[in-house]
């Protein structure tokens, strides 16, 4: 007798736990008055982000400390200047900046896959200082630059190549070898040639650093404001060939 307490316990949970599922069963069947919204089914972003932020045209400065801006902030560098003044002529493009200082052509060529993605839309291909500053022949030099057009034209990527002029203290042999190899492989792969990059800067020691050879930011502002007009004339000529295709 003294289990029954616990029997007719047992019996009343059994009960309860059976009224609450009858409970569920028939909540299920309900209609819901108040759905909660489907927070995946939009996120906004299409209405907050312009459609032309995406389709910016993308602009790899590829090449040495020139590119890079040895020693100088980072918002003064080649890239970002360059970018700037081509905001303010009204193009929608960025420059991101792809450049190694002390790079040489056999360096470039190494790296060149995987510092320019295949969404690029236009390459700025400046490399062959450090070449001449070491006295590397020529030859190599050409032949690195002529691999990386080669390659770059294969993955349909637009280039525009900066010439380099090999220092005075060179000689004039190595001269000969060296300064004509822009202008043959700019003739070679049908690219625009911007023939001298440091142009305007070079015979200028104030915009130069203390070394004599680096631009300061002042002397990047001047190469900006000699190649942005042939860039940008290269750019709209690449645009109107993609709208008429």
């Amino acid at each position: 007798m003294r289990f029954k307490p616990l029997a007719a316990f047992l019996h009343i949970i059994l009960i309860i736990g059976i009224m609450g599922l009858f409970a569920l069963a028939a909540r299920a069947q309900s209609p819901v008055q108040n759905p909660e919204p489907d927070m995946e089914e939009s996120s906004g972003l299409e209405e907050v982000l312009p459609e032309d932020q995406l389709s910016s045209f993308k602009i790899i400065g590829f090449g040495d400390s020139l590119m890079a801006g040895y020693l100088l902030p980072a918002n003064d560098a080649f890239p970002q200047q360059l970018e700037e003044a081509l905001l303010k002529n009204g193009l929608d493009v960025s420059v991101e900046n792809a450049g190694v200082s002390g790079d040489t052509t056999t360096g470039g060529l190494e790296r060149l896959n995987w510092s320019v993605p295949d969404d690029t839309d236009l390459v700025i291909l400046e490399l062959g200082a450090n070449d001449a500053l070491r006295g590397i022949a020529p030859a190599i030099t050409e032949q690195n630059l002529d691999e990386m057009l080669q390659r770059l034209q294969t993955r349909k990527i637009p280039v525009v190549l900066a010439g380099m002029i090999a220092p005075p203290n060179m000689g004039a042999d190595y001269a000969a070898q060296f300064n004509p190899i822009y202008q043959k492989l700019a003739d070679k792969y049908q690219v625009p040639l911007y023939p001298f990059f440091l142009d305007g800067v070079m015979t200028k020691q104030s915009l130069q650093l203390e070394d004599g050879m680096h631009p300061n930011a002042e002397g990047v502002a001047v190469m900006v404001a000699n190649f942005a007009p042939f860039i940008q004339k290269t750019i709209t000529q690449l645009q109107n060939q993609g709208k008429a295709q």
